[in-house]
């Protein structure tokens, strides 16, 4: 890779390549645009799709995000926008993970439902909206239904997952395979004007403590709904704990819970006593 990192070096725009240069090495080097990618970032390259991070994420920083796996379980309301975000990032490899196709209800929120989309597998329309955006970035459409007995090898490799599920059932098991495998989990819920996140790390009970007496497993949302502003907010919320965890920088929401409360526009944050 050394004649490629020279190649990498001559066609930069002062610490910047372009994606017409980055493609073109692609190909002249017979690589991917992933490998491409990280020989950029390794030689002190910032590809130009992340010039707008540099003043908060550092060319290393970025180099961590694209060595970085994380897994999405729910690719509807939540998931959609996770994914979105996540790839835009720069995270470099992105497990997504849902059962369902796309239904007429899910077009007032859901990102990547389209009315000709309907009847597709939502992890098909999230493989293909991340190779339009960002191609450096691998997706592993993965078009099952999570469960405790599948949960290891659907999370295997993950640093994060991510929780955009609507259940509380699974929920619970999702939580439990976490805690099994050492994996540090950012949940988020939604209904209505309202959600919450949580970042719950291996050894940790928080929603275990939350949703351990909820016995129908069915959430509030069924009662509220959701409208299109409240999973914009709370995935976004849950994409930052996400990359604070994967950069090991600021504080997290753990042992504790935020509540979004966008009627009237208020965040609060409980301890949470496990």
């Amino acid at each position: 890779m050394g004649d490629l990192r020279e190649h990498l070096l001559s066609r930069a725009r002062a610490d910047l390549l372009p994606w017409t240069d980055q493609q073109a090495a692609a190909k002249a080097y017979g690589v991917t645009v992933c490998q491409v990618e990280e020989a950029a970032l390794e030689a002190g390259l910032l590809p130009a799709r992340y010039q707008r991070n540099r003043k908060t994420l550092s060319t290393e920083d970025q180099l961590k995000l694209f060595r970085s796996t994380v897994a999405v379980v729910g690719c509807g309301g939540l998931g959609g926008y996770i994914i979105e975000e996540l790839a835009r990032l720069g995270v470099g490899r992105l497990k997504a993970i849902d059962p369902d196709v796309f239904e007429e209800h899910n077009l007032n929120r859901q990102l990547m439902s389209t009315v000709a989309g309907l009847g597709r597998p939502k992890v098909e329309a999230a493989s293909e909206r991340v190779a339009e955006i960002n191609p450096a970035v691998e997706i592993i459409a993965l078009r099952d239904r999570f469960c405790r007995e599948n949960g290891k090898s659907l999370l295997s490799g993950a640093h994060v997952t991510v929780d955009a599920l609507d259940n509380i059932t699974t929920r619970l098991e999702l939580a439990d395979v976490c805690a099994y495998l050492g994996i540090p989990l950012v949940h988020g819920s939604i209904a209505g004007w309202y959600g919450q996140v949580v970042s719950q790390f291996p050894g940790e009970g928080t929603l275990q403590t939350i949703y351990g007496r909820c016995a129908d497993g069915v959430g509030v949302e069924k009662q509220l709904g959701n409208p299109s502003y409240t999973p914009a907010v709370v995935a976004s919320l849950q994409v930052a704990e996400v990359c604070k965890i994967l950069l090991g920088r600021g504080t997290p929401v753990a042992g504790a819970m935020l509540v979004i409360n966008l009627l009237d526009m208020e965040f609060s944050k409980f301890k949470i006593r496990c």
